[in-house]
């Protein structure tokens, strides 16, 4: 992948030109100072941030990251085509700041689309105004070293097979565009310095451990050529979530500069669909459940930190956090959140129900970033095997043909990439590309019913979708759709093309199976 890679030898000596800047491409910048505290990592002692003037006069701040001496880096991609200016800002223990010469440089060309941004219920858009719906997975985390499952730990563990390097080209060639992946003291734990369960990474003194920042850097760069949008859930970082994570400064502190340093270093991508700051915020809320931490000041801290991440983030990424199940007051209002989310399991046929209400209740997108048959990884998944696969299928298309930017996401990927599921998303995003064709980002719910079964419909323009899944312990043979056509196909599930369908239409689903048809 190319970089171009501006180096100065202090404030203001520019030793190479910036050439062939594409639009939505990144472009590097380096900048070396003449004087660096003991923890230049650290905003509070060393800030370096790059300012910037667009073509069309939008001012821009973007956060440098200290890399080693006095050097630091910015990286950067363009949103606008034309000449851009700017200078550098370095201040030292908050002092007043030193000031780069104005410098310019000129945007030619494209690549790709640029950053996601909210949009409505069903989509988001990318910068060039095209819309873009996901169809995801968790794929959280590699394989460790050690993992905790009681039947499936030997699965879990082969470092071949779940590396992310085998995992994503698998996932982009059967047609997924999205996947959420955890920052984590096993996965990308770039504030660690030890103990990570994962050999992939190796002890260091160091604040920002390079053998983590490493990986994230090759992991987000595979993911832009596959072209995957990825749900970066940032967790705490290295520190402990307990009530004094929320309301301590001096953790608010550390946490701000943990934001800032991932800002820095991979906000520039497209590849980061959305910054999430938790995973399932409740269950830490309630880690002791006799002293739960007040509600209250975990969303006092989604409000702050959500200011702040979107105040150091130029290119205006998407912003969530997420819970299990239990909901906190106010943090579904939070303003400068821009999508809600939940985790549903045991209870798929409520995924539908539940995006609805939570749109109409917050005015937000809301996905369901996690959902299974079953939560308790100390069960034996193969003892109800194809009741996981069915219903690892029927979520995707409840949030396909509802109103949300991203399919339901299963949880498990190490189970169903075993059970050879993988393949089955190119379905999916067959359909979710043929919606938007037809749609061109026009989607309208059409009534369905299909006996007890689970149905549902939109209208894309002219062509109309409608999804049955037989969730009876009977026969479903009746379907009335509340829309004309003329003309039907089925989905063949087994290679993602559509085949012609009898008019009027014939149904007969035994439990368990499902339906999709085309309709003109």
């Amino acid at each position: 992948m190319k970089r171009l890679l501006l180096i100065f030898s202090t404030l203001g000596a520019v030793l190479t030109a910036c050439t062939g800047v594409r639009l939505y491409d990144r472009v590097d910048f380096a900048e070396t100072v003449g004087e660096v505290p003991a923890r230049p990592w650290l905003q509070e002692e060393a800030k370096m941030d790059m300012h910037l003037v667009s073509p069309s006069g939008k001012e821009l701040v973007l956060p440098c990251f200290w890399v080693e001496g006095a050097r630091f880096e910015a990286r950067f991609t363009p949103q606008e085509k034309g000449t851009w200016s700017y200078c550098f800002h370095y201040s030292l223990n908050g002092g007043e700041p030193t000031i780069s010469d104005v410098r310019t440089f000129k945007v030619s060309g494209v690549k790709g689309k640029g950053i996601l941004h909210p949009h409505d219920d069903w989509t988001f858009v990318f910068d060039d105004g095209s819309l873009f719906r996901g169809v995801g997975e968790n794929i959280c985390w590699e394989s460790r070293d050690s993992d905790d499952s009681k039947f499936f730990s030997e699965l879990h563990q082969q470092a071949n097979r779940f590396n992310y390097d085998v995992m994503l080209p698998a996932f982009a060639q059967a047609g997924g565009n999205f996947v959420r992946v955890w920052m984590c003291s096993w996965n990308f734990p770039i504030d660690r310095q030890k103990d990570f369960n994962n050999s992939r990474y190796q002890e260091s003194e160091e604040y920002f451990n390079p053998s983590a920042t490493a990986r994230l850097d090759h992991v987000v760069e595979l993911a832009e050529d596959l072209d995957i949008k990825f749900m970066l859930c940032m967790g705490p970082g290295n520190a402990r979530t307990d009530a004094g994570f929320f309301t301590s400064e001096e953790a608010k502190a550390r946490y701000r500069n943990y934001l800032r340093y991932i800002v820095a270093r991979w906000g520039y991508s497209p590849a980061i669909g959305l910054w999430e700051f938790f995973n399932e915020i409740d269950n830490i809320q309630f880690r002791n459940a006799q002293n739960p931490i007040p509600a209250q000041d975990i969303v006092a801290w989604h409000t702050e930190m959500a200011a702040y991440l979107k105040s150091i983030d130029p290119f205006g990424h998407i912003v969530t956090t997420s819970i299990s199940h239990r909901d906190l007051a106010g943090l579904n209002d939070v303003p400068d959140i821009d999508l809600n989310q939940k985790h549903i399991y045991c209870a798929t046929s409520a995924i539908p129900g539940t995006i609805v209400s939570y749109e109409a209740a917050h005015g937000k997108p809301y996905v369901i970033g996690e959902f299974g048959y079953e939560w308790d990884w100390s069960k034996n998944f193969d003892d109800f095997a194809e009741e996981m696969d069915r219903d690892f299928k029927r979520g995707l298309w409840y949030g396909l043909l509802n109103p949300t930017p991203i399919t339901p996401m299963s949880w498990w990927w190490e189970y169903f990439e075993n059970r050879g599921l993988v393949p089955y998303f190119r379905n999916v995003r067959f359909i979710s590309d043929r919606m938007l064709e037809f749609g061109k980002g026009s989607f309208e719910p059409v009534k369905v019913q299909a006996g007890g079964a689970d149905a549902f419909a939109v209208r894309c323009g002219d062509h109309i979708w409608a999804y049955v899944y037989n969730n009876t312990d009977s026969l479903v043979e009746s379907l009335e759709i509340d829309a004309g056509f003329e003309s039907a196909s089925t989905l063949d599930f087994d290679n993602a093309t559509l085949q012609p369908a009898a008019t009027p239409l014939q149904l007969k689903l035994e439990p368990g199976q499902e339906v999709l048809f085309e309709l003109r």
